[in-house]
């Protein structure tokens, strides 16, 4: 019997309680412990917190590839300084003994610190630090918030669903067994998604997912796949957190003060989306962690 994937999801932030903390992941962290293998044995093992206080190195990320965590589920939650030095070569050195990393941030400059992160950072593009290399992608797709400069992609109310495209041929990730084209289609909706791109000469790198703004109809990347090499484990670099937080799942959650856009309800009005998003997150749970990915109802291993 396999040893259950220990996963850590982690926040850049330290306990804020009018702010995205780890405890705003709720409903990830409880559906990803509830994952069973085949045999109904535990497939995961769940552990979540929020950083140590910012300025001196987390004594988690910092050491992280002396860890046992198969996997570090990093939400970017900070406006520039939640990574330390010294936590990005521990988080570095994680994925590069084959440790599997999901890094996800937002819109404009939020979680502009992974841009210090070998390889899956450079994924990431903000408005101040490493920036889309197409200029014709530095524009505002929502006028109703000046304030917030691009990347800043709507493609939906918090609430709702979008529906996704697949890039190139179809990654394993995308897969959904019980669906009759085998794969899922919709994920939560966010009005300010951030931007990422595969980066210039990774080989291991590639988009494999696109959205649309629901407000002037473009298209940006929702997601990069990183492929397991001798250079690290597997490494997906995200839009935005928000495909996983609890508001955007359930919007009766509620959210931090901050939040002023009015919310939309589609996703609970529409199962399938919900549906969707939970076989993304167990696909991720088992490619990050070096297992098999169900891709047709004979092959489903985890339920």
């Amino acid at each position: 019997m396999a040893e259950p994937i220990k996963i850590l999801l982690q926040t850049t932030i330290p306990p804020t309680a009018d702010d995205w903390h780890i405890g705003r992941f709720g409903l990830l962290r409880d559906y990803l412990a509830s994952l069973q293998a085949s045999d109904g044995a535990p497939l995961t093992v769940v552990e979540a917190r929020d950083r140590a206080p910012p300025g001196q190195p987390d004594p988690v990320l910092s050491k992280l590839d002396e860890s046992d965590y198969d996997e570090l589920w990093l939400f970017a939650v900070d406006t520039g300084d939640g990574l330390t030095q010294e936590d990005c070569a521990g988080i570095s050195r994680f994925r590069k003994r084959g440790g599997g990393m999901l890094v996800t941030r937002d819109h404009h400059d939020l979680g502009s610190s992974v841009c210090n992160l070998g390889g899956v950072g450079a994924a990431h593009y903000f408005h101040s630090k490493n920036p889309d290399p197409d200029p014709s992608h530095h524009a505002n797709d929502d006028a109703d918030n000046p304030d917030i400069q691009w990347p800043n992609y709507h493609s939906g109310a918090n609430g709702d669903y979008q529906e996704i495209q697949v890039a190139g041929v179809r990654h394993v990730l995308l897969s959904d067994p019980t669906s009759p084209d085998g794969m899922l289609r919709y994920l939560p909706a966010h009005p300010h998604e951030g931007a990422v791109g595969a980066p210039p000469g990774d080989s291991t790198a590639r988009v494999i997912a696109t959205g649309h703004s629901s407000v002037t109809g473009r298209e940006f990347n929702l997601m990069v796949a990183f492929e397991p090499s001798a250079a690290g484990g597997p490494a997906v670099a995200e839009s935005t957190f928000h495909h996983f937080v609890d508001y955007n799942w359930d919007v009766d959650a509620g959210a931090p003060s901050f939040v002023t856009d009015l919310p939309g309800n589609k996703l609970a009005e529409f199962p399938k989306a919900l549906e969707d998003t939970r076989q993304y997150v167990r696909n991720l749970a088992l490619w990050l962690g070096g297992r098999p990915v169900a891709t047709s109802t004979q092959s489903h291993a985890a339920r």
